[in-house]
């Protein structure tokens, strides 16, 4: 243990030196070298979230978290500090601020998300029923709901007879995205909760179903999956995982949309890992979506990956 304190402090020791003769050699400051030599996107913001998060200047340290309102102020403290003049060097200020306001976008989107995961579903409350019984009406638009504690219910894929049961593990978020997605992209949320409830129910010949080994062909309850896989994007996201893609697809603040846009991608592709993966049983749910979700990690460790850059939730989409 000691040995590892030692040989940290001691990296960061040279480091900083090593900054120190990379100023002295090229006369920018690292924000600068960065900025200059590194492409905008996730590869930029994520090095400037680093340098600017490890910085011995308290200024530096609290950019990271300042309000959005602070940002500009901010960069402009940022560069009196650095001594740079902003007319000399007018694109780093602007390279600045669009790193900063993806950094705190982020930062204020894990807590938007975080406030909708903690606050429970109220059957009392009018606006929760309202966007429970949309949900219904956009999965099931054919079908009247015939009363509020239905077994209708578990045809979308809910337990019991009463959806707000499973809503408890992630609250309103898990609400918010089963309606985003099945507003946004009515015809692919229809198509993938007919598939969930009737697997064999498919376009594929007879000897295309034997190719891919799908006889078997195991549905699943697509709203739990639902609720499980907004459980998948609200870890990716608080982890810091889910930057990578964030940086690169959106050119400011990542917001509650985006994150509900990747939510309807990772449904989309959970929804064909699935018929890949053809498990045996329901109770191979976890085992496939660990592996299914070891991928989407792996994915994003490449800096240059945008999970769904022009996602539309129908495109590509597979049938069972």
């Amino acid at each position: 243990m000691l040995i590892q304190v030692c040989l940290y402090f001691y990296c960061k020791f040279l480091w900083r030196c090593l900054k120190f003769v990379m100023r002295k050699l090229t006369g920018r400051c690292e924000l600068q070298r960065i900025c200059y030599s590194t492409k905008p996107g996730a590869s930029r913001t994520m090095k400037i979230e680093t340098s600017l998060r490890d910085s011995k200047s308290k200024l530096l340290q609290t950019s990271v978290s300042v309000h959005s309102d602070a940002i500009e102020k901010t960069i402009e403290d940022i560069m009196e500090l650095k001594k740079i003049n902003p007319d000399v060097n007018p694109q780093l200020g602007i390279s600045l601020q669009a790193c900063l306001l993806q950094i705190v976008g982020y930062r204020n989107l894990i807590a938007d998300v975080e406030k909708l995961r903690r606050e429970p579903y109220d059957s009392d409350n009018p606006q929760h029923e309202e966007m429970l019984l949309k949900l219904w009406k956009f999965l099931k638009p054919n079908t009247p709901l015939e009363s509020r504690i239905s077994k209708q219910w578990c045809e979308i894929g809910f337990q019991g007879d009463d959806p707000k049961t499973d809503f408890r593990g992630m609250g309103l978020l898990g609400l918010y995205n089963l309606q985003y997605f099945a507003e946004r992209d009515p015809a692919a949320a229809q198509q993938v909760l007919s598939d969930s409830l009737h697997p064999k129910c498919s376009k594929f010949s007879k000897a295309e179903w034997e190719k891919k080994r799908m006889e078997k062909a195991i549905g699943y309850s697509f709203a739990i999956v639902g609720i499980n896989i907004t459980d998948l994007a609200y870890n990716l996201l608080v982890s810091g995982a889910l930057k990578t893609h964030f940086y690169n697809i959106a050119p400011e603040a990542p917001t509650l949309s985006h994150f509900q846009q990747t939510f309807c991608y990772l449904m989309h592709e959970f929804h064909k890992f699935w018929i890949e993966e053809d498990p045996m049983d329901i109770m191979e749910f976890n085992r496939v979506r660990e592996k299914f979700r070891k991928r989407i990690i792996k994915q994003l460790q490449n800096p240059d990956m945008a999970l769904c850059p022009h996602f539309a939730a129908s495109e590509g989409l597979i049938n069972m």
